[in-house]
């Protein structure tokens, strides 16, 4: 074997390094550190004494539990932190359930308005929420919605977007399917949620998870709506904490990082069902 026919048996499975990826890779490392830095400062104040508040170390000195014990035990976060997982839990639920139903519709069934009714949803996708709260506020009063866990949910019950998504999806099952089922005597409500749900299940878990991290963390509707502490969510409830703590910074960063926690278990957790349903939206948009 010559010099030149071994050079190439040497290296030719060898990765070539470009240096155009290792300077996107370098500032991908850099942005991600800057992002996380202060998710990482949360949990190491909300671990310090009041005394080491303002030392800047990412790793505390003393590190301590006792601000989560008084933060959970002398303030309302347990209630609030079941206010928000009780009202998330049931909106995602409805949004699975009402935004695939209509979206199953829209998509497989052909009857006059169809097409109508699908940009009529979807222009509610242009109206911003603000210019939504007072006809929500004035609904709420005129039916005694108003401090009560229903108030807080029904705005979010079915949403545009949601019924868009499966829509999409939905037009890729194949009509055989359904066809073949009708031929086997199932009614079109076994046939949606026996064929065709299991068919678009990417769609369904990255639709949950992005309706329970936005219900998790919203604010500006349950802070309107709401007059009672026991009914605060956990971010109206995180608010006014922080006005009365004052001070307290490791109070204030232990109720953010309560507030935090169940947000990254379910990136962590979800982190394959949210890449691959916003992979699989990109492509059937």
């Amino acid at each position: 074997m010559t010099d030149i026919a071994k050079y190439d048996a040497a290296n030719r499975y060898r990765p070539r390094i470009r240096p155009g990826y290792v300077l996107m890779w370098t500032l991908l490392l850099i942005g991600g550190l800057v992002m996380i830095t202060p998710i990482l400062f949360m949990f190491a104040t909300s671990l310090k004494p009041a005394s080491q508040v303002y030392d800047l170390r990412l790793i505390p000195q003393d590190p301590t539990l006792s601000n989560y014990i008084k933060v959970l035990t002398s303030t309302g976060f347990g209630r609030w932190f079941f206010n928000s997982l009780m009202i998330a839990t049931l909106v995602t639920l409805s949004n699975v359930f009402f935004d695939s139903l209509v979206g199953y519709t829209l998509a497989k069934f052909r009857f006059r308005g169809r097409r109508f009714i699908f940009l009529a949803i979807l222009s509610t996708l242009m109206i911003p929420t603000e210019m939504l709260v007072i006809p929500w506020y004035l609904m709420s009063a005129n039916f005694g919605w108003l401090d009560t866990y229903w108030g807080i949910m029904f705005p979010g019950m079915m949403t545009g977007f949601g019924t868009f998504l499966m829509r999409q999806f939905f037009e890729g099952v194949p009509d055989d399917f359904m066809e073949a089922a009708r031929i086997d005597g199932m009614n079109e409500f076994v046939i949606w949620w026996r064929i065709a749900m299991p068919l678009v299940a990417p769609a369904l878990s990255a639709l949950a998870i992005f309706t329970f991290l936005g219900n998790w963390t919203a604010f500006f509707w349950p802070l309107i709506v709401t007059t009672s502490s026991e009914l605060y969510t956990l971010p109206v409830g995180l608010s006014s904490f922080a006005v009365e703590a004052q001070i307290q910074w490791e109070l204030i960063m232990t109720g953010a990082a309560i507030a935090t926690i169940p947000t990254l278990l379910v990136f962590l957790i979800f982190q394959r069902f949210i890449v691959r349903g916003v992979m699989l939206a990109g492509v059937k948009g």
